[in-house]
This record gives structure tokens, C-alpha cells and sequence, in this order.
């Protein structure tokens, strides 16, 4: 199908397009790399009166160290988050998962404000933002707003964005003292959205796990970043068994849905396995081994 007629806009400021969309009354979309919203328009799910195009704002595409942080602009895309040395150093979780994102056309055009925005559950850049603590700056009408990315979330492919905010930038702490980590994902078909995923990364102190972080995506509405596994995980010591009691606690924390892909029993079987194979990954990494 084609798309119903909008207006196209395209602002040179963040400014004008905060305008831009003020002026459609809540009827505006924002497009940013379009992988996700091309498809809705051509499929006339969304009719939006005006679309807003960002791509000649200046200085939304960017990844920079900022002391403790890494700051990513909104137009920056998966490709450049895949090949950045600064992402390899800084968050080696985040450049696992990239190659694990769609195809390589799709990772060349869509963007990390775009896909945070869209907040699809099995997609890899939001479970990172909730992995890592991210930090989600918005600009509206009021000015901008700092949202922390457990807030951003609302439910599956909705946000806590008013209609006229639009995401700039994203700030990453890094996790220095976490040298073991871990990506784990499966998918029905390579380059398909993800059944189940795992993000895991931990510190250890005098060979037991002192600090941890989990976080999980495709088993529930919202990517989840599992507390009570990273409980489980302090004190833990290397074995089969520490992996099989942190893959247990997982799957007792995910209560995911029956689909038309799999089963509810199915999911939970498997981010329980996904588990343990990460926790086994990051140990060896934490302790210089080749995963």
C-alpha cells in the first residue's frame, strides 16, 4: 500500500521541529532513521496530519566520552554504534548486540533515538538503555527533560513522550569495574526480532561476584532489568551449579505470553538457558578466558 497524504517537514533546528509537531495538535509523527515508521505509513496503521523529518538537525548524530558517560545522539545509527571503538571500549554489551539488530540495511538507516522511540520489547536498544541505566533527554514545548529509561517505557510500543517531545540525545554510564559480561540472544531466523535475550554483566572481587546487572528482553512487554537475578548473583562463585541456580531465578522472575511464535513455557525455558550460557560467558571473560 502507499501512505494517506501528510505534510512533510523538514526543520533545521530542534527547536522548529518541536514546533512542528506543536502545531499538529498530537496529530504528528517524527521520523528519524523511518525503518520503523515507514512501514506503519505504508500500511496506513498510522495517518499522521504531519511528519517531521530530523535528519538536517546538526549535531544529533554522535557518540562521545563524557567523563563516566557516553553520549549518543538521537540520529546516531546502529552501524555506528557496531563499528565505534568508543562503544567496543566503553559498553561491550552494547557492541555485541548490534550485529544481532535486523540486517545490515536496516542497522545503516535506523537510529537509537528512533528505535528507543518506537519502545518495540524485542528490540535490542531499549533493553540496553534499561541495562545500563540510561538516561533519555527529551526536548518539548517546556523545555527539556532528563527521563531515566526504566520511566520511558510504558508498555509495548509506547512511551512516556508527550506528543510534541522528541528525543536528542542519550547519555550511558559505563560500568567500569565490570569486566565479565555477556549477550545472548535467539531469534526464529537471523536478523528476526529477538523469542528471548540476556544482558549480563558483573564484577568480581576475590573470585565470588561482588556487583552485577541483568537485564532481559522478549518476555514481556517492556525490556525488564531483573533485580532479584542481580541479587542472586552477588556472592556467587564460578560452576554449573551458580549457573544453573542464576538461570532458575530468571525464569522464575519472566512471566511471559503465549504468541504466535512460541509458547509462554517455551520462553521461560529459554531465557533460563540463555542465562546460563551468559553467566558462563561473562565469568570467562571476568577472568580473561575466551568465552
Amino acid at each position: 500500500m502507499k501512505p494517506a497524504a501528510f505534510d512533510y517537514v523538514v526543520p533545521e533546528s530542534l527547536e522548529a521541529a518541536v514546533q512542528a509537531l506543536a502545531t499538529a495538535n498530537g496529530d504528528g509523527k517524527v521520523m528519524a532513521g523511518g525503518q520503523s515508521l515507514m512501514p506503519l505509513l505504508n500500511f496506513r496503521m498510522t495517518r499522521p496530519s504531519v511528519v517531521v523529518d530530523l535528519m538536517r538537525i546538526p549535531g544529533l548524530l554522535s557518540i562521545e566520552l563524557k567523563g563516566d558517560t557516553v553520549s549518543i545522539g538521537a540520529l546516531t545509527r546502529h552501524a555506528d554504534l557496531e563499528f565505534s571503538d568508543l562503544i567496543a571500549a566503553k559498553l561491550p554489551v552494547m557492541a555485541a548486540a548490534m550485529p544481532h539488530v535486523a540486517h545490515l540495511a536496516i542497522r545503516n538507516r535506523g537510529t537509537i533515538g528512533g528505535s528507543l522511540s518506537h519502545a518495540d520489547p524485542a528490540a535490542e536498544l531499549p533493553m540496553l538503555a534499561v541495562f545500563y541505566g540510561a538516561v533519555i533527554k527529551a526536548q518539548g514545548p517546556q523545555g527539556r527533560r532528563e527521563i531515566p529509561a526504566d520511566e520511558f517505557f510504558i508498555s509495548a510500543l509506547t512511551n512516556c513522550l508527550e506528543p510534541e517531545e522528541i528525543v536528542f540525545e542519550v547519555d550511558f554510564p559505563v560500568l567500569k569495574a565490570h569486566t565479565g559480561w555477556a549477550f545472548e540472544e535467539v531469534a526464529r531466523r537471523f536478523g528476526d526480532f529477538a523469542l528471548a535475550c540476556i544482558a549480563v554483566s558483573f564484577e568480581l572481587r576475590d573470585g565470588r561476584i561482588a556487583d552485577a546487572r541483568v537485564a532481559v528482553m522478549g518476555v514481556a512487554d517492556t525490556p525488564r532489568r531483573l533485580r532479584e537475578a542481580e541479587d542472586a548473583l552477588r556472592g556467587a562463585k564460578r560452576g554449573g551449579e551458580s549457573a544453573a541456580q542464576f538461570a532458575e531465578v530468571v525464569r522464575s522472575c519472566v512471566s511471559p505470553s503465549d504468541d504466535i511464535h512460541v509458547s509462554s513455557e517455551y520462553r521461560k525455558n529459554l531465557i533460563g538457558a540463555l542465562a546460563e550460557k551468559a553467566f558462563m560467558a561473562a565469568w570467562a571473560r571476568a577472568v580473561g578466558e575466551r568465552p
